[in-house]
Formats: structure tokens, sequence, C-alpha cells
């Protein structure tokens, strides 16, 4: 099989949000059938609502740093699902990807077939599987792992006995699955937690805390807040930022991801890597090395063309806090393009008041909102705003280079990562 006939097989499951019986146990039942490889390295598992991916890769970048042999367990990705699978900072071949889906693959058939699962397992559920066996087979000693979708019931969670667990800001998203309120969505996310595993917990809003202390009052877990550490000495750019950690000793850190909820994430990070006993001069080289490529991600420049999957309100009003700071005394440019199922008013809203020039697109999906329903939705707020309709991603970009040509400006492509991966794929040539 080629990579690509995989990758086509894997899209044909769906995803998480259509599986018809959302529980873990044909997880169980298909990693047994695999020789549980679950089972094998270290575990950091980490869940939240934003920050998941930034913070697990600073783990996993300060865990390398000091000489351990690491992966790292992500979504979504942006441009190629070998993204997902990382192994010492690389993601895993074409070759290794065939051949851990042709093995998952087949064991799902085998158990279909003797009717010891209900349906295929999905796409999230195969790719997890599949990582879970690349990372067995490579031999790697420490697994970061974020979670896809909450935390209870993510496929994720049959890590059983993580080393150490971090649940990073909690925020609205999912709620058709989640739950409507932060309470319910904290909750979902608190399932991550484990007796016998201590918890690093990142700033929160109060209602959130609540659930996930009483939740670890419940497990008699050792919790530590990332509020334990002062920020000092603080000094945030455009694109990074430099800060002092001080706790018991001082740290002096450099983060080269961009906006001041990358600081919060470092912050949380390193609060669990001196928690694994991780000495400090490979927690700075590790999140000093740090990438996180489509969020805040400046990939042009002259005038700069930013990356940022603001995807849900969390995100949104990161990026407009950036903006507000670093952009307040010129004109900005958005390119924006949602999914139908996201909270898209309410991040329009945050957003496009920002904006001198919007192009509304829609990513290559069939969840994409079209963007003549956003332009409906912009109108009411167009005041001094320029609006303009790309059909495509492609055709985006190429308004965007004429409108470049005729009056440049810093850019941001945001809303839908798979628009962000797809500008990114477009601008950078991969």
């Amino acid at each position: 099989m080629t990579f690509e006939a995989s990758v086509r097989a894997l899209f044909s499951l769906g995803n998480e949000l259509k599986v018809v019986k959302w529980d873990l146990e044909r997880m169980r039942i298909l990693l047994a059938a695999l020789g549980d490889p679950h089972r094998a390295g270290r575990f950091v598992h980490v869940a939240g609502t934003n920050g998941k991916g930034s913070t697990c890769a600073m783990i996993e970048g300060a865990l390398r740093a000091n000489g351990l042999r690491t992966a790292l367990y992500t979504s979504p990705h942006l441009n190629s699902p070998r993204e997902r699978i990382v192994i010492e900072g690389e993601m895993i071949s074409e070759a290794a990807w065939v051949a851990s889906f042709e093995e998952v693959h087949g064991a799902a058939e085998r158990l279909l077939a003797a009717e010891a699962i209900d349906t295929h397992p999905s796409f999230f559920e195969t790719v997890t599987a599949m990582a879970f066996l690349a990372f067995a087979r490579a031999g790697v000693e420490v697994i970061v792992l974020e979670t896809g979708l909450g935390g209870r019931l993510d496929a994720t969670n049959v890590a059983e006995h993580p080393e150490i667990t971090v649940i990073t800001p909690i925020d609205f998203d999912h709620e058709a699955f989640l739950g409507s309120g932060i309470e319910s969505i904290a909750a979902e996310k608190a399932g991550i937690l484990k007796a016998g595993s201590p918890a690093v917990f990142a700033a929160q809003r109060p209602e959130a805390l609540r659930v996930l202390e009483n939740r670890a009052l419940e497990l008699d877990i050792a919790v530590q807040h990332s509020s334990a550490w002062r920020v000092e000495d603080l000094v945030c750019g455009r694109f990074g930022s430099r800060f002092t950690l001080v706790a018991d000793e001082a740290i002096p850190m450099e983060c080269p991801l961009a906006g001041m909820h990358q600081v919060e994430n470092a912050r949380t990070a390193v609060v669990a890597l001196a928690r694994m006993d991780v000495p400090p001069a490979a927690i700075r080289a590790g999140i000093a090395g740090v990438r996180w490529p489509g969020r805040l991600e400046r990939v042009a420049e002259n005038p700069d063309i930013v990356l940022d999957g603001a995807h849900n309100p969390a995100g949104a009003r990161a990026l407009a806090g950036y903006i507000r700071e670093f952009f307040a005394d010129e004109p900005v440019r958005l390119v924006f393009g949602a999914m139908r199922d996201k909270a898209v008013e309410e991040v329009t809203n945050t957003l496009f008041p920002l904006a001198a020039e919007i192009i509304l697109t829609a990513p290559n999906q069939p969840r994409a909102l079209h963007p003549a329903v956003l332009a409906e939705m912009s109108a009411e707020m167009a005041g001094e705003m320029s609006v303009s309709v790309a059909g495509s991603v492609r055709e985006a970009m190429a308004m965007l280079a004429e409108m470049n040509a005729r009056a440049p400006m810093t850019t941001f492509v945001t809303g839908s990562l798979f628009l962000v991966g797809e500008a990114r794929a477009w601008l950078t040539g991969f």
C-alpha cells in the first residue's frame, strides 16, 4: 500500500465526532490485539482547550535536550498526517506510517470479522493506535501525549499510568460533545487525571479550577499550579519573549513562540519538567528550540504574513490581544475561513473589528462555512473595513498577493487550522 492510499483509507473512516459509540472499550480491544503497545514507555498526558500542542512541544523538546529518546503525539495536523507522530523531533517516514496503518487496520478488520468490536475504529482512534505501535517499535523512553477531544473518553486516555498529567487553560470548544458550561468541559478534561500520577494545572477560570481540584482531591493526587512560579523581567516582542521563571530557583527563559499566552504555556511546561527532575539547562534549551507551526507563525516578511489557527473563542481572544499589543498603530489584513461547527460569530466579533481589510474564504473541507455566509455575518460590523470574498484558499492567496503589491500590510491568516494548513503549503511549499 502507498502512503497516499493509507491516508485515503483513514479519511474514509470518519473522525471521532461521528463515532456511534464514544468510549474507550473499542480502543482497548484494538490495542490488546496489537500486543498492548500503549503499555511501553513513560507518558506525559496533556489536556486542555488551548495551548495543549505548544505545551506538549515544549515538554518534548526539553526531555529530548536532556538526552532522552522521546516521542510526541499531537493533533490536528496542518499538511501531512505524519505530523501527528513524531520520534526524536522528526515525523515518522511514509514507510513507517504505512506499516503501522496496515497492522492496525488489519487487526481492526479481524476484530470486526470476529464481532469483537462494533465498528471500525475512527480516524483518530486508528492513528492513535498507530502512534502507540510506532513508539513501542522505536523503543522511545518518554511519550508526550496530547488529547484530541476532551479527555475522559479520548482515545489517548488508554494511557493508564502517566508519569505526570498536565491541563492547560480550559475554555469553550466542542460544546456539543463536552457540554455547554465550563464546569462540564472541565470535568471531561479532568478525566485524564489518574490516581498515583501527579498533575500540573495551568492558570484556569475559577469555575474550571474548582472542578479540577475537586477531582484531584477525589483521586488523592499531588497538584502543582503554574502560578507557583513567578514570571519576572518579561520582555515580550512580536515574535518571541524573554523572561525569568522564579520558584525555588530562577530560570532565565527564551521562548520563540509569539504571544503572551505562550508565556503561560512555557510556565506550565516548566512546572511539569521540574516535577520530572529535568535540569534547568535542558529546560532552557528545549523551550528555546521549540517550533509550533501555524500558531502565530511568521511565514513571510516585508510585509509580514502570520499564520494563526484561532479556531475557537479563546484562540481568537489571544490573537486579538496580540494584534492590539503589537499592531495598534498600523493597519492589518485578515484572511479568514471557518468550520460550520465552530463558534464562528464569537470569533468574528472578536477579530474582524481589528482589521482594515478582510479576505473571506473557505478551506477545502466539507464542514467549511461558505465565504458568502461569512460575508453576510460580517456585513453589520463592516464600518471602514473592506471585505473581499475568495472561493478557495488558492484564490485568497492570489488576491492577497495583489493587495500586498498595491498596499502592503501585515496579514494574519486565521480561523480554521485547515485554512492555515492550506495557506502554509501555498506560501512555504510544504
